[in-house]
């Protein structure tokens, strides 16, 4: 037990899942994982483990913003001893090429800040994925006919953001959407030695204005778990 999971020893998988919404943690332990066992409920942050393929899973939630997931993913490598973790979530498209319901696989994640700069002072580390979970991913999202692309995408401070200019320049230098999470994950990662990957969907667009209706979110959420799942254990 931690300050943040109240999980007892031994109740956390290796191959950790992170949706930020703990209820699409429910929803997709409930829907793809058998003999699910509700691990923790702290702060209302459900997590869950259960069995896929013979395989044992957590889905956890982390929580919005990269302070958030921090605190989460510490304490499931440092307490629980968690060695993959896969974020899965939404994020906006910023290219022309990506649309509504494509998923994006984060090679790379930009910031201006995370809670790790302080560590890194006038270092601007590049947090990258890990190319195994990556390239099975790929396979895994075409194997099924999904949509994917791979490329750096932008974790933001900020959901209500007024930088015009800077998302200008990140479509520009060929960002392929932007979310809030994933960049401190990969930190966290390339600190402990894990594997991790960011598995998203685009469910709005910064470009066109689109956005995918609320009754279709979960079905493409779906697909996105499937594809976490079978890159996590290829």
């Amino acid at each position: 037990m931690t300050v943040h999971i109240g999980a007892a020893p031994g109740q956390i998988a290796e191959t950790v899942l992170l949706p930020g919404d703990p209820y699409r943690a429910r929803w997709a332990a409930e829907t793809f994982l058998q003999d699910v066992e509700l691990v923790n409920e702290v702060r209302g942050m459900l997590g869950f483990t259960g069995t896929w393929k013979g395989n044992r899973v957590t889905i956890h939630g982390s929580g919005m913003g990269m302070p958030s997931l921090s605190i989460y993913a510490n304490e499931l490598i440092r307490d629980y001893g968690a060695k993959t973790l896969i974020r899965i979530g939404s994020c906006g498209g910023m290219q022309e090429k990506v649309k509504i319901r494509d998923v994006i696989l984060a090679m790379s994640a930009s910031s201006i800040s995370t809670p790790s700069a302080g560590i890194f002072k006038e270092l601007n580390f590049a947090p990258c994925a890990d190319y195994g979970l990556l390239a099975a991913a790929h396979a895994a999202a075409t194997a099924k006919g999904t949509p994917v692309h791979a490329g750096g995408i932008y974790s933001a401070d900020v959901f209500y953001d007024e930088r015009p200019d800077l998302n200008e320049q990140m479509t520009r230098h060929g960002i392929l959407g932007v979310e809030m999470e994933a960049a401190e994950l990969y930190n966290l990662a390339h600190r402990y030695g894990c594997r991790a990957l960011a598995i998203l969907t685009v469910s709005d667009h910064l470009q066109t204005g689109e956005a995918l209706p609320s009754q279709d979110r979960e079905k493409s959420f779906g697909d996105m778990v499937e594809i976490a799942l079978e890159a996590a254990f290829a």
